[in-house]
């Protein structure tokens, strides 16, 4: 069974958060941990994911906050091809969220390439970590599917997401994406040309 690594945001996930359900409904999933919640550096949160990548070949993410950030910022490096797919839920914003807290995370700017994997991003009409109009850009731009989840705030404890059947759902959806995906055959490199994603 193809595992899940389980990305929180700022300050990580409590007990009645989503994610920690999450770990505790589906055997394969496993936390990647960083060394300090409340001060999360991008470089050594992303050596730690990459590490685990390598470590188990292959793997599913299911992010919330500050861990879709993380994940995003994996376009472009050779992690990347470890990812069968990705689970974004209310990614935040940094402007909003350095306002919200300064001087509490060294993640830099926005991730803005197109994910080289699989994604569906979950998003609120009233979420104070990113406006409408925001996720609606990113998810455009890392190539995710978009879904509304309408008067949902942060997704998070809250905004009363304890354990939440409707992302296993989701996930279900994501993970049936890449099953059709692998029955796509691959096209040839070509010399000169570029060979487009299939996603």
């Amino acid at each position: 069974m193809t595992p899940v690594l389980i990305l929180p945001g700022l300050f990580g996930s409590e007990d009645a958060h989503w994610q920690t359900a999450w770990l505790r409904d589906h055997p394969e999933s496993r936390l990647v941990h960083q060394d300090n919640w409340d001060h999360p550096h991008l470089s050594i949160w992303r050596a730690r994911l990459e590490a685990v990548l390598e470590e188990v070949g292959e793997a599913y993410i299911v992010a919330h906050s500050l861990g879709c950030l993380l994940a995003a910022s994996l376009a472009g490096r050779p992690a990347a091809a470890r990812v069968r797919g990705a689970l974004l839920v209310a990614p935040c914003d940094l402007p909003a969220t350095e306002k919200l807290h300064p001087r509490q995370i060294g993640f830099g700017t926005m991730p803005t390439a197109k994910l080289p994997f699989p994604s569906i991003v979950v998003g609120s009409l009233n979420d104070h970590y990113m406006s409408l109009d925001r996720l609606t850009l990113f998810a455009r731009l890392w190539g995710s599917e978009l879904r509304n989840a309408g008067l949902a705030g942060h997704i998070n404890v809250a905004s009363g997401y304890g354990r939440w059947p409707g992302g296993y759902r989701v996930f279900e959806a994501l993970k049936a994406r890449t099953r059709h995906l692998d029955k796509i055959p691959q096209k040839k490199p070509s010399l000169g040309r570029e060979i487009s994603s299939v996603w």
